[in-house]
């Protein structure tokens, strides 16, 4: 038994062929899905990277373990506290720890745990191999070590190898030697000229005309990227740039599979694709960037080839990355392991034969780009007009704070009939807001209970990270890492023709003004 995790940092699956996308972005992934389980409605919990990454491997929501943000308090794990032993929760309750005790040799190819100096990320885990970009690590830096590794450890039983793929992550890293298959291809349908137009004019950190956060995109050290979107060519160079990467990618994992096919193991080898967050492209009007507690963001792709346990099958059931964690236990015959602290909700009936076991809802968290909450779920009786022709259609979105994107308290989109989250339905609907509420308090209050439990207090980290002035990438301390202050960010909106969002800006944070 060989279990080998591909971790595609900022995939979004609806650019996946295999999800339904009109370019052939993926031939080697969708070669795997196609002999397995290609789940549609799997979300991280916890966005972006490393509450992601956290809640992952510690099988746990970031309001348990205190990491939702990049930065200050909320970027380390909780203290234990009172019944920490010789080591602690973080070490041994981590899903590595129980594969470790069930006979596995763990190794992971990835910089990430130095890179957000998260040294959890380590835990349980025999060999770390870090190939030193810190997060800007390309597929030319991660191939030799990777490719090393399997030669000597292919054909050994009982290994779990974590291997993390950076190049999907904005910005396109790509050598200009491979050359664009994307070309000649359209835009998807969805991308209108009026939105195009509408999206112009948005203020914010990654907008069309602030790919670099709050400045044009690197363009010198990243030549294949447009500076900032303008109209439909710059958009169509944009989108290229993402599904170059993906395809880029795809041709690394089409090297892994035959690496395992010539040491002979490929048939016995589990394979599960994903990613620790998706990407904003156009949604929101966020273009490259993983930012909200969205569907663009939080939405991920999970494909499983178990051999001879899988069949080629798609569910739509909703869960949760962490969900992951007690599956693979069970699957293992290592349920006994599971433990009772961990958040995950087991689908092995799925995997191994397509029977439903998806959660009625998700509640999905951001607190590094803005601070939010939201729950995607369905409304109404089964065969009512709300639920007619739709799977989980609602998503609905609570902003505490909106990072400078002109984000209002309430937020809903009706993801069925506008992927993009462009129509917020919020006054329009209010009784869909008023459920999606309580459904919201309701799950606070039972995180709440758990954390009086298992917790070293009681506290939501996400109030933590407003109490500390904001979310990382969303406070006005980080303009002192771009070009400009805050006035002077204001300044380039008014230049590139959005006075009505410095307006916004200025009249939502004057005491950024006087700062």
């Amino acid at each position: 038994m060989r279990i080998l995790y591909l971790d595609l940092d900022a995939l979004n699956p609806s650019h996946l062929s295999c999800y339904g996308y009109a370019r052939a972005t993926s031939p080697a992934i969708d070669a795997i899905a196609g002999d397995g389980l290609r789940c549609t409605n799997v979300y991280c919990s916890d966005a972006p990277c490393l509450p992601s990454r956290t809640a992952f491997y510690q099988g746990r929501f970031g309001i348990q373990t205190g990491v939702v943000g990049h930065g200050d308090t909320a970027a380390d794990p909780k203290r234990q506290g009172k019944g920490r032993g010789f080591r602690s929760v973080y070490e041994e309750e981590s899903l590595p720890r129980k594969l470790q005790h069930a006979g596995f040799h763990t190794a992971m190819v990835s910089p990430f745990g130095q890179r957000h100096a998260a040294h959890h990320f380590y835990a349980g885990f025999n060999e770390v191999h870090n190939s030193g970009g810190c997060g800007a690590d390309s597929a030319e830096l991660v191939t030799p070590t990777l490719h090393r590794w399997l030669d000597d450890h292919a054909a050994q039983d009982r290994w779990y190898l974590h291997v993390n793929f950076w190049d999907i992550h904005t910005y396109c890293r790509v050598p200009a030697s491979f050359k664009n298959p994307f070309e000649k291809d359209p835009l998807p349908d969805y991308f209108t000229q009026a939105l195009l137009d509408e999206h112009i004019k948005r203020p914010g950190p990654h907008s069309a005309q602030d790919l670099g956060m709050y400045e044009d995109a690197d363009v010198a050290r990243y030549p294949r990227c447009p500076a900032r979107i303008t109209d439909m060519t710059t958009l169509k160079q944009w989108i290229d740039c993402y599904d170059l990467s993906i395809r880029y990618v795809d041709d690394c994992v089409a090297v892994i599979v035959e690496k395992l096919k010539a040491a002979g193991v490929y048939e016995d080898t589990v394979i599960v694709i994903s990613a620790d967050h998706g990407e904003n492209n156009g949604h929101l009007g966020i273009y490259g960037e993983h930012g909200t507690a969205d569907h663009a963001t939080c939405n991920i792709p999970f494909i499983v080839r178990w051999p001879n346990v899988t069949k080629p099958s798609v569910d739509e059931g909703l869960h949760y990355h962490l969900d992951w964690a007690p599956t693979l236990l069970e699957l293992l015959g290592e349920g006994k392991r599971i433990p009772d602290i961990w958040d995950g909700e087991s689908f092995t009936k799925t995997v191994k034969d397509n029977t439903p076991q998806g959660r009625d809802q998700l509640v999905v968290s951001q607190c590094a780009h803005v601070c939010q909450r939201s729950v995607r779920f369905d409304q109404g009786a089964p065969g009512s007009e709300d639920n007619a022709g739709s799977s989980h259609r609602w998503l609905y979105m609570r902003t505490y704070h909106d990072g400078f994107h002109p984000f209002p308290k309430h937020m809903l989109y009706d993801l069925a009939a506008d992927p993009l989250e462009s129509h917020n339905l919020a006054e329009e609907r209010p009784d869909v807001v008023n459920e999606a509420s309580a459904r919201l308090l309701a799950w606070h209050d039972d995180q709440m209970v758990k954390m009086t439990e298992y917790a070293s207090d009681s506290v939501d980290p996400l109030w933590t990270v407003m109490r500390e002035s904001g979310p990382f990438h969303g406070s006005a301390r980080q303009f002192k890492d771009f070009s400009c202050d805050f006035p002077g960010y204001l300044d380039r909106l008014e230049k590139t023709g959005r006075k009505e969002g410095a307006d916004d800006l200025r009249q939502r944070y004057p005491e950024l003004l006087e700062a």
